[in-house]
């Protein structure tokens, strides 16, 4: 597996705090989690490749409804507890597995169907991955990212993934849709957005998860109190007691090997 600093910073990061993940209800649960769902189609018959499975909610989501599922991380914390909650579940069709989205250990035309929810701001070379993705989708094969995606006004995608990257060192970059959609194109995933989540997140819980240093928070309070108007209204960012903020999530979906105009 490649060994770049963005993943020894997510082992690093996500290692201490993977059990945090098993119960974090933004990724157990949620409404992108059931749109993601909706648009894989499921029949029964689909082999699965779940990218960057964290605590293995999409996988375990997917498992009952395919054929199987191989769920990768690079984080072996992650996958432990990942497998601990399959096997607590009595899901016996999920493998685990640590590699890379930059370099997927599998032959070419391997898989129906990708998901990633999200992990895909941690990726050290999106194109790298989406190349890969797409190496190992059967012709017709389709990829569904869920993700945080940063707005297309440059300040506001600025105080975005300053945000991101103060509270989380192995952040990477949240992209917008206009940029995922250059991606996409180039792997030759065609992308449609299928839908757009506003997450809203209580400030201590989202720190807390990240186990985020105390002077790494008072910082994030900081420019909660002292964001722009702009910046205020675009995140809904609450400061003081209670605060926090809503940012956006989409669920874009690549169609492998087809052509056309996408959204």
């Amino acid at each position: 597996m490649r060994d770049d600093q963005s993943s020894v910073l997510a082992r690093q990061q996500f290692g201490a705090v993977a059990a945090a993940y098993v119960t974090s209800t933004v990724h157990a649960s949620g409404p992108d989690l059931d749109a993601l769902i909706r648009a894989a189609s499921p029949t029964g018959t689909e082999q699965v490749l779940d990218v960057g499975c964290g605590a293995g909610h999409t996988a375990l989501a997917l498992a009952p409804r395919v054929r199987g599922v191989t769920a990768i991380d690079v984080t072996p914390e992650m996958l432990g507890v990942a497998a601990e909650l399959a096997k607590t579940r009595g899901v016996a069709n999920v493998s685990f597995r640590h590699a890379d989205a930059t370099a997927l250990p599998f032959d070419a035309s391997s898989f129906d169907l990708a998901t990633s929810r999200y992990s895909a701001h941690h990726f050290a070379d999106p194109a790298a991955a989406l190349t890969e993705l797409a190496r190992v989708l059967r012709p017709g094969g389709r990829f569904l990212l869920v993700d945080t995606v940063a707005p297309e006004d440059a300040a506001l995608d600025t105080f975005f993934n300053a945000v991101e990257l103060l509270r989380d060192p192995s952040h990477v970059r949240n992209c917008r849709i206009s940029e995922w959609g250059r991606l996409f194109r180039q792997a030759s995933l065609e992308p449609r957005v299928l839908f757009r989540y506003p997450l809203d997140l209580d400030g201590e819980t989202w720190v807390a998860r990240m186990q985020t240093p105390p002077a790494r928070v008072a910082a994030l309070r900081e420019l909660f109190a002292t964001a722009s108007t702009a910046a205020r209204s675009a995140f809904a960012i609450r400061s003081g007691d209670g605060w926090g903020w809503t940012i956006p999530v989409a669920l874009i979906a690549g169609e492998h090997g087809t052509r056309g105009k996408g959204s």
